[in-house]
Formats: structure tokens, C-alpha cells, sequence
């Protein structure tokens, strides 16, 4: 009986947990859609919903296992940025990515190890390594999110999105030695280099085979939108724990699967499938992020309690030194990399990424940490091997914490205006070549037109007369936006133009809602319209972003 009474309360107590933290996630995705209408970041959002939701008293802790952490959060984020990245741009900047991805995440985590252990009390050098491993990693969103709305050279942007996808493998392979060197109280070099590269090499091999896989199954499911995307969420979680199982990277396994299927997805996943799986990842990813900082702001007042050895002026000091040296670590790196950079290669342009001035303080001050970081830092094992509490766990979360909030808020706000300050032009090249390649396919469609249906008895001179005159259009309204663009003078008819058209869709889908609600007309084929008309919305959305 008091079995029974212990596992009901048990229950109950779960329940209220769960009530709470999707009442929290409702206010947080209130406050996400606030912020979209004054154009701020979402995680920055979330960091300050963190912080609002830990200032709220009487609530709960809600304790999180560290396996749980990993596996529910770190493979699908690491999926889905590496689904957004381009593997032509890849390529295309591999070195400047290398350096990034590789050299700094290994030069920062040795000089926040430094700085820890010199500065911080009671940081042993495993320890330290653990912290520096924990905020080596950039955020995927927040400063390439910011950077796009400003109109930065897109190798920039290209350069800081795979940065921050590439070096989240780094670093979490070096924090996984650094929590193992803890764990055992061991570290051999020698066998941790050799140990090093199998896990690299095994890692990326399980992706890449298991992409294969994927995409040979994606070919079989005959165009099931609904299958195809939940094969989506199934890969990262799979390639996780196969690669995990053999001891070999699990973060890499996703990465590559992710780089493998993004590159090969036009292949494989149906026009409907596609669409609806950018949508649901979308989702499952702001969510994801959302839950993150809500559990991180219910457990940080009880992560302060538990460091109450420390007075509240000794934390936030700890908590500024920490920060400082992960920001400084990167600023240092990357004017390091472009002094050695001018003296080997003194021909690049003065426009190259690596050795402007203007773009390295931009790239320097877009080393934003955010929800992996955070999540990495959460993850740590509650206990060593001998059953003692893992040492200083609670310090590196509020650490990691104050270097999210250092970077992500605070850098994440000042960027915008960094760089007017750093008086940085608009990339129109992007532009025009968009415009370029957009001119290109439509005139190969033209072309098909006229190859195979202009002495063709089956498609009447009217119907291929209105198909070619369908593309003729859209070629002369990408050239004319494209010289409008150009004109600052008529930037108020392009907003207007698509003020009208936004306009029109609106007053079309309320006539289709009034039809549905009355009843009279075929409601799949309403449903249909509307469908269509969202789509038209997204897409002339889209285009007015660019």
C-alpha cells in the first residue's frame, strides 16, 4: 500500500513537472514571437527567458540524467545544421573553415583551461580542460542569423555556419577525453592521439554508410511524405548510438549522414516531403532549443545554492574571467591566422575573408555560444566511477551559462551595430547571382519548350505560346527587380508592390475560410487552395528577405 501511495505521488509529482514546463515553453514561444516583430535573435530570447524563468520563486528543480541530455538533444541540432549547410560551400572555403573548426576550438579550450586553472580555485588540469572543451563550440543560429539580415559577403556567412557545425564535433571529442581523463583520474597522450583519429575516421565511415542506407530505404518509400520525414528524425538518432556502440564519434556520424543526405536530398525525398520536412524541423528545433534554456532556468537557482562556498561577487567575477578568455582566445587566434596568412599568401584580395580587417572583427566577434554549449555542460556525469559527485559540475554550468549570456546575448545585440560602426557594405554579388542562375534555368526551360514541343502535333502553338510567355515573364520580373534593387529610389515600389500582393493572397484565403465555415463547397478542394496560398506567401516572403 505505501508502495503504491510512493509511486502515485511519484506520478503526480511528474505530471506537475511536465504541466510546468510546457506552460513555461508556451511563454517562451510567446516571448520567440515578440522578438521576431523587433527583429532579436531567438536564442538570445531564450537566454533571457533562462535567466527570467530562475528569478521566479517556488519553482521546482527538474533534474536532468546526462545520457538523456545527449542523446535526446545533441544529435538532432547537430542534424539539422548540418541538413542547412552546403556542401559546394563546404568545399569551396575548407581552409578557412579548418582553421576555425579545428585550430580554434583546440587553441581555445587550452587557453580556457589556462585561465581556469590559474584563476579559479579548486580547477585541477583534467577539470579545466573539461571547461575550455565545454564553450570551444559556436551556436549554429544566432550570429549567421543576425549577419544574413545585414547583408555580409556570403563567404562569410558560408565560413561561420560551417564553422560552428564542423567544431561542434571538435570539441565534443575533446571533452570527451577531458571527462574521461577526470572520470579515471588517466590521460596517456600518445594512446589518446592514436584513439583520436580512429574515432574521427570511425565516426565519419558509420555516417557516411549509413547515409547510404537512408537514402536507399527514402528511394523505396514511393513519395509517403509522412514516412520520409519521420525517417529524417529516425538517421541522427540511429547514427548516434551505432557510432556510440562501436566507440567511435557519434557526433560525426551524424554530421557526415547529415552533409551526405542534405547534398543527395533532391534525389531521394518527394517535392511534398521536402517541403513538409524543412517545416517540421524547423519546429522540432526551436523547441528543442526552447526546452534547453527552460530546464537550464530551472535548475540555475539550485546550481547557485550549490555553490554557496562562493559569495554571489566571486561567482559573477569567475563567471566575467571565464568569458573574457573565450573571447579573447578567439579574437587572438584569428588575427594570429591572418598575420601568418598575408606572409605566406601576400596575393589575396583585399576583400578576402582571412585578411580584412573589417570582416576578421566581425568574424572574431561572432563567436556566440548558445544551446549545445549548454547542453554539452548538462551532460556531465553526475558521479565519477567511484560513486563520488563529479567535481565542480555545478560551477561549469553556471560558467557555461555566463559565457552563453556574454556572447550570445550581449555580442549577439552589439553585432548590428558593430558592424555599421564598421561602416560594411551590402553584398549585392550574392544577389546577382542569384538573379543570374534563377535567368538561367528559366531560359533552359524555354529551351526544353522549344526542343521538344514547337513542331510537336500533341501541345496546340496557344498552349506552348502561353507555357514559353510563363517563363518569358518570370525572366523579365527578375531583371527588372534586380534594377530596382539597384535604385534606392525605388526600394518604397518594391515594398509596396509586395504589400499588394500579400494583400491579395489575404483577401483570397478569407474568402476561402468564409466559403469552408459555410459549408456549401468542396472542402478538400478549399483546403487545397489555401495550402496553395500559404505557399505563395512563404514564397514572396522569401524572395523579399533576400
Amino acid at each position: 500500500m505505501q508502495q503504491n501511495t510512493l509511486t502515485t505521488c511519484g506520478v503526480v509529482q511528474n505530471m506537475s513537472s511536465i504541466a510546468l514546463i510546457i506552460t513555461l515553453l508556451a511563454i517562451v514561444t510567446a516571448l520567440s514571437a515578440v522578438a521576431e516583430r523587433v527583429r532579436i535573435a531567438t536564442p538570445i530570447v531564450l537566454v533571457l527567458a533562462g535567466i527570467a524563468i530562475s528569478l521566479i520563486p517556488g519553482l521546482p528543480s527538474v533534474a536532468l540524467t546526462p545520457d538523456v541530455v545527449i542523446l535526446v538533444f545533441l544529435p538532432p541540432l547537430i542534424y539539422a545544421a548540418a541538413w542547412n549547410t552546403s556542401w559546394a560551400d563546404f568545399k569551396a572555403n575548407f581552409r578557412p573553415i579548418l582553421l576555425l573548426a579545428l585550430g580554434l576550438v583546440l587553441f581555445s579550450t587550452v587557453g580556457v583551461a589556462w585561465v581556469v586553472h590559474t584563476f579559479v580555485p579548486g580547477f585541477s588540469w583534467p577539470l579545466a580542460f573539461v571547461m575550455g572543451a565545454t564553450v570551444s563550440t559556436t551556436d549554429p543560429i544566432a550570429g549567421t542569423s543576425i549577419i544574413k539580415e545585414m547583408g555580409l559577403p556570403r563567404r562569410v556567412v558560408v565560413i561561420l555556419e560551417a564553422e560552428s557545425l564542423v567544431n561542434d564535433a571538435t570539441g565534443l571529442i575533446v571533452y570527451r577525453y577531458a571527462v574521461a581523463a577526470v572520470a579515471t583520474g588517466q590521460f596517456v597522450l600518445i594512446e589518446a592521439g592514436e584513439q583520436f583519429f580512429l574515432v574521427i575516421f570511425g565516426g565519419i565511415l558509420i555516417g557516411l554508410a549509413l547515409a547510404w542506407i537512408v537514402k536507399s530505404i527514402h528511394q523505396l518509400t514511393d513519395d509517403t511524405p509522412v514516412v520520409e520525414t519521420t525517417l529524417t528524425f529516425l538517421t541522427p538518432f540511429a547514427g548516434y548510438l551505432i557510432a556510440e556502440e562501436l566507440h567511435v564519434s557519434g557526433v560525426l556520424a551524424v554530421l557526415s549522414s547529415g552533409l551526405f543526405l542534405t547534398l543527395r536530398s533532391s534525389e531521394f525525398l518527394s517535392r511534398q516531403a521536402h517541403l513538409q520536412t524543412i517545416n517540421v524541423w524547423n519546429v522540432v528545433t526551436f523547441l528543442l532549443n526552447s526546452i534547453v534554456f527552460v530546464l537550464m532556468g530551472l535548475q540555475l537557482r539550485q546550481i547557485l545554492l550549490t555553490n554557496s562556498g562562493y559569495s554571489s561577487g566571486m561567482l559573477i567575477l569567475y563567471g566575467i574571467i571565464v568569458s573574457l578568455a573565450v573571447i579573447l582566445a578567439r579574437f587572438v587566434w584569428i588575427f594570429l591566422v591572418s598575420f601568418f596568412t598575408r606572409l605566406l599568401k601576400p596575393n589575396l584580395p583585399v576583400h578576402h575573408p582571412l585578411i580584412n580587417g573589417k570582416l576578421l572583427t566581425v568574424i572574431g566577434w561572432t563567436g556566440m555560444r548558445g544551446v549545445l554549449s549548454l547542453a554539452t555542460a548538462l551532460a556531465l556525469p553526475l558521479t565519477l566511477r567511484n560513486g563520488s559527485p563529479f567535481p565542480q559540475r555545478d560551477l561549469i554550468i553556471f560558467f557555461t551559462y555566463c559565457v552563453i549570456f556574454s556572447t550570445l546575448v550581449l555580442q549577439g545585440l552589439a553585432l548590428p551595430y558593430l558592424i555599421r560602426w564598421l561602416n560594411i557594405q551590402p553584398d549585392q554579388r550574392a544577389r546577382q547571382d542569384e538573379i543570374k542562375l534563377r535567368v538561367q534555368l528559366a531560359g533552359t526551360a524555354i529551351e526544353h519548350l522549344e526542343a521538344n514541343y514547337s513542331l510537336s502535333d500533341e501541345v496546340s502553338d496557344e498552349t506552348l505560346a502561353r507555357l514559353k510567355h510563363k517563363y518569358e515573364i518570370r525572366i523579365d520580373r527578375l531583371r527588372l527587380n534586380d534594377n530596382v534593387r539597384r535604385s534606392k529610389a525605388h526600394e518604397s515600389e518594391v515594398r509596396e508592390t509586395l504589400r499588394i500582393q500579400l494583400e491579395i493572397i489575404q483577401v483570397e484565403r478569407d474568402r476561402a475560410t468564409q466559403l469552408r465555415r459555410e459549408g456549401n463547397e468542396d472542402d478538400e478542394v478549399l483546403r487545397t487552395i489555401l495550402y496553395e496560398l500559404d505557399l505563395e506567401e512563404s514564397r514572396l516572403l522569401m524572395g523579399s528577405m533576400r
